[in-house]
């Protein structure tokens, strides 16, 4: 239900009652609905600053112009929203109302008869901005708000508050229709509600995978080494021949990767085994290649590898000129045993001298499902050009992905199995060997090749006509995401840079008008 300072509104815009002009109404209200959940609690958005006052609900926390860090004014406005939240909800908590946690930006509520508990969540549309995280907010500026969009991006709620309140109505909606689940509080959330309506339905009929313990990375040698499987980060000076009838600076990057990796995986859980010596070696060597797991290996050094110059080593905790000894995915094992045309090293297990693993038990395409939905929500989305439920997708994938691997996201008995850092080191991996695999395949085909390469998008200098991306509409297939003409100022910055920091800063002046072109990198992770 939605609260409008005018009145009340089903999402499809039917109104309800008049306007909610005290927290004793709010009760009554949210009583007389008897709102049914989705996925997630019943919710109720409280939409406009005209509602908020009615409410009682009312902050001054000052201007972000009179601040030099946001995320201080941001702090005191979280503050002074719970402090105004505790003094105005004394007839929810008197009528039989519960609070779970402190209340801010969503007020959870929960109300127990008998054996049955009704819980509701009131989000305050005008103060989600007070809550920040990885989701919302990044560098100092307000990000992504979820199902809201994004200010920076031009997709949120128009100002008026009745307009506002229509398009979130039509943006609720859509969502329960196409994703079958109520936006959660973060677009993280929103992907692990549709992950346990999954789970609860697999659970029911008894078919499909069902995980309900966490993934935690198994005790490795030594201390955490941060990303198990980092993304790239690579940029080399263009030669002559790079540079020679180049006339545009081209971005290409895999359309919605991690959500085409997460649907294609196989991902392992259950209680992994601790494997040493030959034993972790040949476990390696199965029917269907080597189980989902975590390998010690060596990493040959570069040098020694006939290896294309002009891209990254294989693996990025790959040297040049020594052997590296580290942990790694199956999906990396598969990638340095494929051939060097293919994106690998053509090493044979053998050569990667496996010491140790961690294999599990049992392993299936546990993302199947969700990433299908999601998938064809996203065509949905794109078939109509409906922008602002586009880039929501690509938060909730993003965002949920991006969360597996903090365990302090899902401390709640029930969340735990969100926990999943191989899963996620898993599809980051299987991202980075299906772009290097392009691009030796742009190599062969076109003859060019990068001049740069961060997280799953690829720079290359073009000229006129030239087309490196891919004719299919498949998720995973290289898109082009940026595509500028250069200047002859911008071309003499290639030709004459000295190093690695010249070409950036040359593809960064290049690329400066084109920032928000394009939101299908999964760079934000």
């Amino acid at each position: 239900m939605i609260v409008t300072a005018d009145g009340t509104f089903t999402p499809s815009g039917r109104e309800l009652t008049g306007p909610v002009d005290s927290v004793g109404k709010l009760d009554k209200l949210i009583r007389w609905a008897s709102l049914t959940p989705l996925g997630a609690p019943a919710q109720i958005w409280v939409v406009g600053q005209g509602a908020c006052e009615l409410l009682g609900w009312i902050i001054d926390p000052g201007s972000e112009d009179d601040v030099d860090d946001m995320e201080a004014l941001r702090s005191r406005a979280a503050q002074e929203l719970t402090a105004v939240l505790h003094a105005t909800l004394t007839p929810l908590l008197n009528a039989g109302w519960e609070l779970r946690g402190d209340p801010g930006h969503v007020v959870h509520l929960s109300r127990s008869i008998g054996n049955f508990t009704s819980m509701v969540d009131v989000v305050i549309e005008p103060y989600v901005w007070t809550y920040w995280n990885k989701d919302f907010g990044w560098h100092n500026r307000v990000g992504d708000m979820g199902i809201l969009g994004s200010p920076t991006a031009g997709t949120y709620l128009p100002d008026d508050d009745l307009p506002a309140a229509r398009e979130l109505g039509r943006r609720l909606a859509w969502c329960a229709q196409h994703l079958g689940v109520l936006p959660g509080p973060t677009p993280a959330r929103t992907g692990a509600a549709l992950v346990d309506k999954i789970k609860r339905e697999r659970t029911r009929s008894g078919k499909g995978i069902v995980v309900t313990t966490p993934g935690s990375v198994p005790p490795l040698d030594g201390p955490p080494r941060g990303d198990l499987e980092p993304a790239v980060g690579w940029t080399r000076v263009p030669d002559a021949q790079d540079v020679d009838g180049a006339s545009r600076l081209v971005s290409i990057d895999q359309r919605a990767a991690y959500l085409a990796s997460a649907g294609m995986l196989e991902f392992g859980y259950g209680q992994p085994k601790h494997l040493t010596g030959d034993n972790a070696a040949a476990a390696a060597v199965g029917e269907k290649g080597a189980p989902f797991g975590l390998w010690r290996i060596t990493l040959p050094p570069g040098q020694t590898l006939s290896l294309p110059e002009k891209l990254p080593l294989p693996h990025p905790h790959m040297l040049a000129d020594q052997p590296v000894q580290t942990w790694v995915t199956t999906v990396s094992l598969d990638g340095l045993c494929s051939p060097v045309a293919d994106g690998g090293i053509g090493a044979d297990l053998d050569d990667l001298d496996i010491t140790e693993a961690w294999v599990y038990p049992q392993q299936g395409r546990a993302l199947d499902k969700w990433a299908k939905i999601l998938r064809e929500a996203r065509k949905a989305a794109v078939d109509t050009d409906d922008e602002a439920t586009k880039r929501f997708l690509g938060t909730c994938y993003k965002g949920y992905i991006g969360r597996m691997v903090n365990p302090d996201m899902w401390t709640a008995k029930q969340m735990q199995h969100h926990h999943q850092p191989l899963w996620r080191a898993s599809i980051i991996a299987h991202c980075r060997w299906r772009g290097r695999r392009v691009a030796m395949r742009i190599a062969r085909e076109h003859g060019r090749w990068p001049v740069r390469t961060v997280t799953d998008s690829w720079v290359y200098l073009l000229a006129d006509g030239e087309d490196i991306s891919d004719p299919s509409e498949a998720l995973g297939k290289m898109t082009v995401e940026k595509d500028v003409v250069l200047t002859d100022t911008l071309l003499s910055a290639f030709t004459s840079a000295q190093d690695v920091h010249e070409v950036n800063l040359a593809i960064k002046a290049a690329f400066a008008d084109n920032e928000d072109a394009a939101d299908e990198g999964e760079g934000v992770l």
